[in-house]
């Protein structure tokens, strides 16, 4: 009779464990509660799945949005009152791809004096809609036929939904860069293309910033490799002076530093060293705004 290491059979078991898990986070269909979502609120028809090429036919004008930042499904539900069929709650849950990326798409839709929502690893409410990521996914609750409840039933609601997601309620790593005391709270956001507006910046984080009683906006380019760090730095540089910039570019112990008036943006600082820039427009203040970028640099390097 053949025998296997213990190890091998450890292995296998654990493997038998973990699928389950994978297959409950690819049921897309069984995320939202049936057949209610707390009491009183109870699904009208069945989940509706949306892919890449109908999501149009769910969020026709706002798709688009969605699919730099590695959209995957939507899942759509319709609760009805019983106490009025004509007010409904439309749940979406999107499946993001990834933690950064249902990030992402929660900072385009959250504001600055939005309430704070203790749900997922973010969520913000009002008395109509509800707003959170939690893991990878992104879930929308949003009144119908009626222009407000109350937020008792969009938070039993949404924390139904929660419970059928991954667990876990982390923020992404990325953020921790901008734990500086002069960032402002709930003004981060995640660029899955384009940062600023420049192909060569080609995602990053951006937030505002108060220096005194100036205002800037710190960004932080997140790239493979140290070499296509470098590039975008090198490439950002040849821009600058195309453009007449008068650009003043210096090393120091593996930091790339970079000084200019941004024909867009104004005066703006640039560090780079490792996979990472670091940088603010709009300046006013030059050496608060080096100390600023220098503080975020330090933080993003350090994850």
């Amino acid at each position: 009779m053949h025998t296997f290491p213990v190890s091998f059979l450890v292995a296998v078991c654990l493997l038998c464990i973990a699928l389950p898990v994978q297959s409950a986070e690819l049921a897309m269909d069984k995320l939202l509660p049936a057949p209610a979502c707390t009491d009183g609120w109870v699904m009208d028809g069945k989940v509706t799945l949306y892919d890449k090429d109908s999501l149009f036919d769910r969020i026709n004008g706002e798709s688009e949005l969605y699919f730099p930042y590695g959209f995957e499904k939507l899942a759509y539900a319709r609760y009805e009152s019983r106490k009025d069929p004509n007010i409904a709650l439309d749940a979406d849950v999107y499946a993001m791809g990834s933690l950064l990326d249902a990030f992402g798409m929660f900072a385009n839709y959250r504001r600055r004096n939005s309430t704070v929502a203790a749900i997922g690893a973010d969520g913000t409410i009002s008395s109509s809609q509800m707003l959170f990521y939690q893991d990878r996914y992104l879930v929308r609750l949003q009144v119908t036929g009626a222009t407000t409840i109350g937020q008792d039933v969009l938070v039993a609601c949404g924390k139904a939904i929660a419970q059928n997601l991954p667990q876990s309620t982390a923020h992404p790593e990325e953020l921790d860069a901008f734990l500086v005391p002069a960032v402002v709270k709930k003004s981060e956001r995640y660029i899955a293309s384009s940062l600023l507006g420049y192909e060569f910046f080609r995602r990053g984080l951006i937030a505002d910033a108060a220096l005194g009683k100036d205002e800037v906006q710190v960004f932080l380019v997140l790239e493979k490799s140290p070499d296509s760090a470098r590039a975008a730095f090198d490439r950002y540089h040849a821009y600058l002076k195309t453009g007449g910039s008068n650009v003043h570019v210096a090393e120091s112990s593996g930091w790339m530093s970079l000084e200019a008036a941004d024909p867009l943006y104004g005066a703006v600082i640039v560090h780079q060293t490792g996979r990472f820039l670091a940088g603010a427009v709009r300046v006013k203040d030059r050496p608060a705004a080096k100390q600023l970028v220098e503080q975020v640099l330090v933080r993003a390097v350090k994850e």
